[in-house]
């Protein structure tokens, strides 16, 4: 069960009160499908306490932090990715994100340029 915000759409994922493709479930971190993909492969991870961005999450809980990017990794090889993907943390409005709870995002399958946005 998440430690959060009852109205945070990420907590209520991570709780199993709103449904989500999940593709890993860990003690500290939950993967799931984006509803928007912007990939072939597309998938959050979020720590399954809330944190309002990477930078607070990375302050109380590095672990937890560093469990997002390894899961991510186990992820990427389980999709076949090859050791070919982008991972990616918004932190604040103004570069995307829109949900404010600390999530990282999984990216491939695709060619990417640089820099992107």
């Amino acid at each position: 069960m998440a430690t959060g915000e009852s109205d945070c759409l990420f907590c209520r994922i991570v709780a199993g009160e709103i449904p989500a493709e999940i593709v890993h479930r860990g003690e500290a971190v939950v993967g799931f499908r984006d509803v928007a993909p912007q990939a072939p492969v597309h998938v959050l991870f979020v720590p399954t306490a809330h944190h309002a961005n990477a930078a607070a999450l990375a302050a109380a809980a590095p672990e937890a932090a560093a469990e997002l990017v390894t899961a991510a990794a186990a992820v990427a090889d389980a999709e076949g990715l090859d050791g070919h993907y982008r991972l990616v943390f918004n932190t604040g409005t103004g570069v995307g994100q829109s949900v404010f709870h600390a999530h990282l995002h999984l990216l491939g399958g695709r060619s990417m340029t640089w820099p992107p946005g």
